[in-house]
């Protein structure tokens, strides 16, 4: 898989999520700094909450700005059978013979993204994963819980 189109996707991603969000919070500071929503009485809360849901769309937004800087910013290094698995690592582990893959990324673990009909989960090396896999090589392994308790999961590729 070509990581740099990887990388497209997760950035188009992000930029949309934060395209959302600051729409959103434009949205909630206008309802809190509106003329119709000034408190009719000591325990109207109306303009309080939107500022409160404001702020914290703001915060979000610097986060999801400050994440779309690291992937704009990320190496994307060629790793090796021997290469020790790091932060652009795109990993393939096995477990009962079904192969899954995995984007180490810098923030904002979580993101299931497909690119070429291939499905990737982005993990950080914060993530229970993604400490489990950093500093590993391919054809080690890895105990993750599962559905059906512990699976041994092995490292199949490390790109």
């Amino acid at each position: 898989m070509d990581k740099a189109a990887l990388r497209r996707a997760i950035l188009a991603q992000l930029e949309a999520e934060l395209a959302t969000l600051t729409a959103a919070a434009h949205d909630a500071h206008a309802e809190a700094t509106d003329e119709e929503n000034r408190a009719e009485d000591k325990y109207d809360m109306r303009s309080q909450s939107a500022a409160y849901l404001a702020a914290g769309q703001a915060k979000l937004a610097t986060e999801l700005g400050a994440a779309i800087g690291a992937y704009q910013s990320l190496a994307l290094p060629a790793f090796g059978p021997e290469d020790a698995i790091a932060t652009g690592a795109l990993v393939t582990l096995e477990v009962r013979g079904q192969p899954t893959l995995y984007f180490l990324g810098p923030q904002r673990g979580g993101l299931e993204l497909t690119v070429d009909g291939v499905t990737v989960l982005v993990v950080t090396a914060a993530s229970p994963l993604g400490r489990q896999l950093t500093g590993r090589r391919q054809g080690e392994s890895v105990m993750l819980p599962g559905r059906g308790g512990p699976a041994l999961q092995t490292i199949r590729a490390v790109a």
